[in-house]
């Protein structure tokens, strides 16, 4: 397209006063927005004129057409705009090559330059603040996000998380009333410094996390009660049972380890000795030494992962018992009649299940005792979401240990003041707890007592850093479209850009 602006009087940049006499003319060049599939490019003359005002510094300006013209610029506006919109969403490469089906020639690095240039979004300071930290670079470099928790949306990303960072900003923009955050300690001394009046609220997912990691570390301490659980259910004696499991397996070289390592750190304890000398003595880090010694027996290291999985075969065992006492020991017939009884797994599967048999190191194969984290779950879930199968088992388990029966009973009771949002009742519930040998929820309670102000906000108001959570996803998911090598300042500013960006449905 080939234009020229009109004989009109033009304002001066400088002084605003309105000019017509031309000094030349020159051609600039333009790139729009593709029309029928097709690129623009105008071709337009404008005119640089006389400035009529002689105190004004300039002698002559050139102008500018509103809408279609910006200075030093060689793309209309409509043009940038939509560069600048590609640019948010797709950043670098990948905008590029979008750019370029839109018929516009870009490199990545002018789309990201065009990113950075653009204006953070406008925000107020937030009445409800949410905090929580990002993995920059996972296990090495973390940041801080912050939220308007009532909009959802994104204030800044700080570099770091200690509670330095977090009360300086608070400092810097302060009004915040509550302010939502994790379990971490940093981010507490942070908003108790930068914003003393400001009302803490504990999330409640973190809460019932924390609740977990300690019920699985009561679980694991009745380990052996999960054995004997299963033996009572195949009408067995416990010796019976502790005699076929030896039969059936050795100690496994990392829990003979663990088990030796653990007699060991506690008789240097009995001893009198440090931590820090103990860690020199045996040439242990000091987190281990430190995690072995609170340890009051060796179950407590061996967590669930030692464990045998469960498996596909696991309800069909029992029969495979049967059909092999009877002598039925072809694996692929015993396999077409599991595939009959609703069987999907492997031949694989079954003819591991068997070779013990055919190497005549055991007779009868008992059922996989349950694991600690399988116990776990099945506490922290509600009872109605069990099935039967799984409702079996862990009768079966309560009834053989009455610590996980006191377990299971205050699980559930915090359970309900946690959905009930009923925080009130929160100091019978660790008065409760104290009353029962039941170490793992002790500490958790005094977790508790050490935050006591913010979980009772947690457990008695409607704020929580869900909002957070779902930023810390959506800043993940920019982290994986730039594969991690965005730089803590773009990725801010497209985390900020792309949460601002209006969806099409304005209902949203």
């Amino acid at each position: 397209m080939v234009a020229r602006t009109r004989e009109a009087e033009v304002p001066c940049p400088g002084c605003a006063v309105v000019s017509n006499r031309v000094h030349s003319t020159y051609g600039r060049s333009l790139i729009d927005t593709p029309v029928g599939d097709r690129p623009v490019l105008i071709e337009l003359t404008v005119r640089r004129l006389y400035c009529e005002n002689v105190r004004c510094s300039r002698r002559t300006f050139a102008e500018q057409v509103e809408g279609l013209t910006v200075r030093y610029s060689r793309r209309t506006p409509a043009a940038r705009r939509v560069l600048e919109a590609v640019a948010v969403a797709l950043a670098g490469r990948a905008g590029s090559r979008l750019a370029a089906a839109l018929h516009t020639r870009v490199s990545r690095s002018t789309l990201l330059r065009a990113v950075m240039a653009l204006p953070d979004p406008a925000w107020t300071v937030p009445r409800v603040l949410g905090v929580d930290d990002f993995a920059t670079r996972r296990g090495q470099h973390y940041g801080t996000v912050l939220i308007d928790c009532e909009t959802g949306q994104p204030l800044d990303l700080l570099p770091g998380r200690d509670a330095a960072t977090l009360a300086g900003w608070l400092r810097e923009h302060p009004g915040s009333e509550i302010i939502c955050r994790d379990r971490g300690g940093s981010y507490a001394d942070g908003a108790r410094t930068g914003a003393p009046s400001a009302i803490q609220v504990a999330d409640r997912f973190h809460l019932w996390q924390n609740l977990g990691t300690a019920v699985e570390r009561s679980v694991s301490r009745h380990n052996h009660c999960l054995k004997e659980a299963v033996s009572r259910t195949d009408g067995l004696s416990s010796d019976a049972v502790a005699d076929r499991a030896d039969a059936e397996r050795e100690m496994s070289p990392i829990e003979a380890r663990i088990r030796e390592r653990h007699a060991t750190v506690h008789a240097l304890l009995a001893q009198g000795h440090s931590i820090r000398e103990i860690a020199r003595e045996l040439h242990m880090g000091g987190n281990t030494v430190r995690r072995t010694a609170r340890a009051t027996v060796p179950e407590e290291l061996l967590s669930g992962r030692r464990q045998r999985r469960p498996s596909q075969l696991d309800p069909y065992k029992p029969h495979l018992d049967k059909r092999w006492a009877a002598g039925f020991t072809n694996a692929i017939h015993l396999h077409a009649e599991l595939q009959e009884l609703g069987y999907r797994g492997s031949y694989q599967t079954i003819s591991d299940y068997l070779r013990p048999r055919r190497r005549r190191r055991i007779c009868v194969v008992a059922p996989a005792p349950p694991g600690v984290r399988q116990v776990t779950g099945w506490m922290m879930r509600k009872p109605e979401h069990l099935g039967d199968e799984e409702r079996r088992q862990f009768i079966a388990v309560l009834a053989q240990c009455p610590e996980l029966t006191a377990l299971h009973r205050h699980v559930r009771t915090f359970a309900e003041i946690l959905t009930t949002r009923s925080g009130q009742h929160l100091k019978d519930w660790v008065t409760a707890t104290r009353a029962e040998d039941l170490p793992g929820l002790h500490t958790f309670a005094t977790g508790l007592e050490k935050d006591w102000d913010a979980v009772v906000q947690g457990l008695t108001t409607r704020w929580n850093s869900g909002p957070v959570e779902g930023r810390v996803n959506h800043i993940k998911m920019i982290k994986r479209q730039m594969f991690g090598r965005a730089k803590l300042p773009l990725l801010r500013k497209r985390v900020l850009l792309t949460a601002a960006r209006p969806t099409t449905d304005s209902r949203r």
